[in-house]
């Protein structure tokens, strides 16, 4: 009978054994997708919530998240019970084992003010960080239709990177000349990205012309919006190699300038074309801006709008890719409204990049979340 409980007690502790020494492999391929699930669900979700609230001039606030910590623990134990039956004449031998999981994550937020808020979100995106988004892959219309609010003398709605104006903005021209750029790309009679500079032995970011595939008369109309048709020499333009700057102080004829917008202003720009509920018009929540004859301007004809439209509903939508709850109705992106859903992504890379910028800050609010 000792022999008997002491085998029991061996085969208990060596399955409890084996079950300890793969919990930790076990609970990371479980814990670690569904964080990062959640931690991209909640980072893009403050997004959207803060676009909406753009649009009802409401104040926006960001919480970034700056460690998950999750502590967890298996606890076993393991018993031989022997029960004894005097009347019977024979012993009850019983084996037990018991085991305890608990997860204990801690997260830990940082509030984006201060310094950081301002290079994150009110300094103007680099244009460095423009062109290596158009060199990833991205369309030109896309990226430049978002991130710049102009281009020598052609305007991209500035009027709209504030809270939503009363004035249709000017963007038209503008338009015009993103799909021009976007015909060049897609032939690939058009180039964007650094280049070494002989004489200041530093490297210009430059846009290179072809004129290989396209029409000349194209790239004469995108010239002559741009106002670089000739040059002193008498030249055509635009070709071959043209310099960007963003000093519109001391401009050179012979470069693009261009100003870029911030991600605030790019936020502004991507709330104007909202689908907001009647009762919110009607009760005055929201700015309605309007043409010069007084009709009510359409915001999904600018470069942004043309690309992004948050829908709204008042029950939660069964198709949504992401959806928020806002002042007692639900706005959302569409699953299967592919623009929309890729002009959020190119928003976030960007909002990545500027707040990459930044020094790790401390922590400021800490929740352990009870397991």
């Amino acid at each position: 009978m000792r022999r008997l409980k002491l085998f029991i007690s061996i085969t208990v502790l060596l399955l409890i054994s084996g079950c300890q020494s793969s919990f930790g492999p076990r609970a990371l391929e479980q814990t670690h997708p569904a964080y990062n699930q959640a931690i991209s669900n909640s980072i893009e979700q403050e997004m959207l919530l803060n676009l909406v609230r753009l649009k009802y001039r409401d104040r926006t606030y960001f919480l970034q998240i700056s460690t998950v910590t999750a502590s967890m623990s298996l606890e076993t134990s393991a018993e031989v019970s022997e029960t004894i039956n005097a009347g019977a004449g024979n012993n009850l031998i019983s084996p037990f084992a018991g085991i305890i999981y608990a997860d204990r994550p801690t997260i830990s937020y940082t509030p984006l003010q201060g310094e950081e808020f301002l290079k994150s979100v009110l300094t103007p995106i680099s244009l460095e960080a423009v062109l290596v988004m158009i060199q990833s892959g991205w369309s030109i219309k896309r990226v430049f239709g978002l991130s710049l609010e102009r281009m020598n003398d052609l305007y991209n709605a500035p009027s709209a990177s504030g809270p939503t104006p009363e004035i249709a903005p000017k963007f038209r021209k503008f338009k015009r000349m993103l799909e021009l750029f976007r015909e060049l790309q897609l032939v690939g009679d058009l180039e964007i990205g650094p280049d070494l500079n002989v004489n200041t032995k530093t490297k210009d970011l430059i846009m290179l012309f072809k004129r290989k595939h396209v029409a000349e008369e194209i790239q004469d109309e995108l010239g002559e919006l741009l106002g670089r048709n000739q040059n002193s020499s008498g030249e055509r333009k635009p070709r071959g190699r043209v310099k960007f700057s963003t000093n519109f102080v001391s401009r050179n004829p012979d470069n693009l300038t261009v100003r870029t917008r911030s991600i605030s202003s790019l936020m502004h720009y991507l709330s104007q074309n909202i689908d907001i509920p009647k009762v919110h018009e009607d009760a005055g929540l929201i700015t309605t801006t309007r043409n010069e004859d007084g009709s009510v301007f359409d915001w999904g004809e600018t470069p942004a709008g043309a690309v992004f439209k948050i829908r709204s509903s008042q029950e939660k939508p069964l198709n949504a890719r992401i959806a928020i709850p806002y002042r007692g109705y639900w706005f959302y992106l569409a699953d299967n409204d592919l623009e929309s859903k890729s002009t959020f992504l190119l928003l976030m890379q960007l909002f990545s990049l500027q707040a990459g910028q930044n020094e790790a800050a401390s922590p400021t609010l800490t929740i352990p979340v009870g397991g």
